[in-house]
């Protein structure tokens, strides 16, 4: 006879129509976000934009989230708005407004791509910083994919992209990716709407600083902002940093996590692809050779942390430490939103690591 917790559980799961529209508004949304901040660049101010997109959604978020869960033990302190705002430094304004700012010179497609290897990056840095060890598998996905990323940052310089602009898109990642391990010990708010707002907030406030000592406000010209570019601010606000970001979250705690880490090697195909599409980027063979190298890696990476977080959990304490494993994320999320992970922290709670692109 099934135990009555085991009952309320099953009654209580998600069905597999819901989370399956929950990931494909990910693929979806995370796969467009890079092609929305190119067209935001094509008018309007970049770091003043992303500014403008992370005090929106964050004073929304946070104004929200605030006031629901637990509101007494658990409300922010000094020392978790300094945790937020180190999170919020390397994640949204050196990550994600870094990779804003290289794509003013740097094709969306190929931008995706290189934010693609965030999960090499987190590997590296885990291995050298925290003495993580890594399984041969993880090693050998390391490999094909700083391969695969080499041919794609050399055959791109070659072909006259901006090698600024790409160096900035790559320095992103590794921010990315620093961030990203960086919030798994963070003090932060156990409740992860409100660390994810207050990321927003801190970032908005930086970004908007940053753009007034780069004379952006000196050389706004409103007559000159498109329609497009507003609307693009507009999609990635609601999108980007509200939909996608929610429904990534709220998979983390209702899927599989092996299956909600397929957003990794699927959005900068999609990036790609409406890139090329939308914006008439081009594809070369030597770019679908290199990308495809990345993203094998960036699978075979999240299926080998996935595999030796299982046999761990077998070997300690059996079904029991399985279930507590089972929503850690492998490898912290890679580019897409917005964008947007969510990570372990000590004390048990998922984390938001950030947004997609």
């Amino acid at each position: 006879m099934p135990e009555p917790a085991s009952v309320a559980a099953a009654e209580q799961a998600p069905r597999p129509a819901l989370i399956w529209a929950a990931l494909g508004a990910v693929y979806v949304v995370w796969s467009t976000t890079y092609l929305a901040m190119r067209v935001v660049n094509e008018t309007l101010p970049t770091l003043l934009a992303t500014s403008i997109r992370f005090l929106v959604a964050g004073s929304v978020l946070y104004g929200i989230a605030i006031r629901r869960g637990d509101r007494v033990s658990d409300r922010p302190t000094a020392r978790q708005w300094r945790g937020a705002a180190i999170v919020a430094a390397l994640l949204l304004v050196c990550g994600n407004g870094g990779v804003a700012w290289g794509e003013r010179t740097v094709p969306s497609g190929l931008a995706a791509l290189v934010i693609a290897t965030v999960p090499l990056w987190i590997a590296v840095i885990d291995r050298i910083v925290y003495h993580q060890r890594q399984p041969r598998l993880v090693l050998g996905g390391l490999v094909l994919g700083f391969v695969g990323a080499a041919i794609l940052i050399g055959g791109s310089i070659a072909g006259h992209v901006d090698g600024a602009g790409l160096l900035t898109v790559v320095g992103a990642s590794i921010c990315w990716a620093t961030g990203s391990l960086y919030q798994r010990r963070a003090p932060l708010p156990r409740r992860p709407f409100v660390g994810a707002g207050m990321q927003m907030l801190v970032a908005g406030v930086i970004l908007l600083t940053l753009s007034a000592a780069a004379g952006e406000f000196g050389r706004i010209d409103a007559s000159r902002f498109s329609r497009a570019s507003v609307l693009a601010v507009a999609y990635l606000i609601v999108f980007g940093s509200w939909l996608g970001f929610t429904s990534y979250l709220w998979l983390l705690r209702n899927a599989r996590t092996s299956l909600v880490s397929t957003y990794a090697y699927v959005t900068p195909v999609g990036a790609v692809l409406l890139g090329a599409v939308v914006l008439d980027e081009a594809i070369t063979a030597r770019t679908v050779f290199a990308g495809l190298l990345i993203v094998v890696a960036v699978a075979i990476i999240i299926s080998a942390g996935s595999a030796g977080r299982a046999t761990d959990a077998r070997s300690d304490t059996g079904e029991q430490r399985r279930a507590e494993l089972e929503p850690e994320v492998a490898l912290e999320r890679a580019g897409g939103p917005e964008e947007h992970r969510l990570s372990e922290s000590g004390r048990g709670e998922l984390q938001a690591d950030g947004e997609p692109a």
